[in-house]
């Protein structure tokens, strides 16, 4: 009897492989993922992997056929295309969901990469600069992968613990965003710099600008809201995005 090959599909990345350096298996910008079969339900249903938070990485990672290319390396965006590929392979590309009482169904194959300048980067670089427009101070900065994001929520996490009047999770971010600033990428120093020099004004020029140039699947849908008007919404991913019957 023939071995059964599992049918596969090369999802392209928002980052063409651009902020990864030369060699790594990610620098090609693109990612080859099996479809889903009845073992990945079971890792969507795995109320350990639901508890800890991390049930879609262990499903990503199940997906992906290079088993060299870890989930943890892959910046936001590029995970999040892989995520939206998979529920297509997976239950289709039609995604009902509910926003002002009512609800919307989104092709989720219609989804596209936002519009990304890459002539303005070196290659193989995850790092950029930029000058702040209040005090004209210069911080280079890079593009947070799943790695980043594990040791945000972890920060975040033991931060709330120690005082649940405030959220630390613009600053936390912001500090894993943080290269250097003036030059100078003593930690401490830019620790600092995010908790008392770092203008309102200035974090959101640069966050607007973090934006920009973010590569990623843009995620917004066109509705028509309960009055009729219609608007643009950030298409919600819940429980239902991978059990579309929950």
């Amino acid at each position: 009897m023939a071995e059964f090959k599992f049918p596969t599909e090369v999802v392209d990345l928002p980052s063409k492989g651009y902020f990864y350096v030369d060699g790594h298996p990610l620098s090609t910008g693109k990612v080859e993922i099996k479809y889903m079969t009845a073992k990945e339900e079971d890792i969507l249903t795995s109320q350990n992997l639901i508890k800890q938070g991390t049930v879609i990485d262990v499903l990503l990672q199940s997906l992906i056929v290079d088993k060299t290319i870890n989930i943890n390396d892959l910046l936001i965006g590029d995970k999040n295309a892989i995520m939206v590929a998979a529920r297509i392979l997976g239950y289709g590309k039609d995604y009902e969901f509910e926003y002002d009482g009512k609800e919307h169904t989104v092709d989720l194959s219609k989804l596209e990469p936002r519009n990304i300048d890459f002539s303005k980067f070196e290659k193989g670089v995850n790092e950029f600069s930029f000058k702040l427009p209040s005090s004209e101070r210069i911080i280079t900065y890079k593009l947070l992968t799943g790695n980043d994001e594990k040791k945000i929520e972890t920060e975040v996490q033991a931060l709330q613990k120690i005082s649940k009047e405030r959220s630390a999770e613009l600053t936390t971010r912001l500090k894993h965003m943080l290269i250097s600033v003036d030059g100078n990428s003593d930690r401490a120093f830019v620790s600092n710099f995010v908790d008392n020099e770092f203008l309102s004004r200035d974090s959101l020029a640069f966050r607007t600008n973090f934006s920009k140039i973010t590569p990623d699947i843009d995620m917004t849908a066109n509705v028509i809201d309960s009055s009729g008007k219609e608007t643009e919404v950030t298409i919600p991913v819940t429980v239902r995005f991978f059990w579309p019957t929950a």
